[in-house]
């Protein structure tokens, strides 16, 4: 576990394998304002734990890795408003959030404690005519298919980019 200090809110996120991350990457990096695009396309899980909950999250995704990647699909393109997702199905790793809900349920904000809604974030904070341009473009060119998810990873938050805490791979 690589361990930043002091630590600032954890986020926990999916990995996508690395064909599909790379194919995510380079939709953020054509699509995402330049100046915002600090952080890897991911898939977020939570956005807010304490940073005192380190240690019991790190052993608790350690665990949850152990099983087999969860199978997912792209499903379709979503609007933000003043941006653009892309939607998945996957109840393998709905499952493992709500496993991590329940563990963690008296820590979570309001925003994780919400109904979660998968999806990899393509474009944001642009102008909503822009927004809708990028969704009508990229509904033209992206069909459901599946997506592989590699792993699960712990971040921190302190105001930038994020830290990298710990990644665990799916090994079963």
């Amino acid at each position: 576990m690589t361990t930043p200090s002091p630590l600032g809110p954890l986020i926990v996120t999916a990995q996508m394998g690395p064909a599909d991350q790379a194919w995510a990457e380079g939709l953020r990096r054509q699509h995402f304002p330049a100046e915002r695009n600090q952080v890897p396309a991911h898939i977020s899980l939570f956005h807010h734990l304490p940073p005192s909950m380190v240690d019991e999250l790190h052993t608790l995704l350690v665990s949850l890795a152990a099983s087999p990647k969860p199978a997912a699909e792209l499903t379709e393109l979503f609007s933000l408003g003043r941006g653009v997702a892309l939607k998945l199905h996957c109840p393998g790793l709905l499952a493992i959030r709500a496993h991590i809900a329940d563990r963690f349920e008296h820590h979570l904000t309001p925003q994780d404690r919400a109904t979660p809604r998968l999806h990899i974030t393509v474009q944001n904070k642009v102008d909503p005519a822009q927004a809708r341009a990028t969704l009508e473009l990229l509904r033209a060119q992206i069909s459901p298919r599946p997506l592989s998810i590699a792993a699960l990873v712990l971040w921190s938050y302190r105001g930038g980019p994020w830290d990298l805490v710990s990644r665990h791979p799916f090994r079963g």
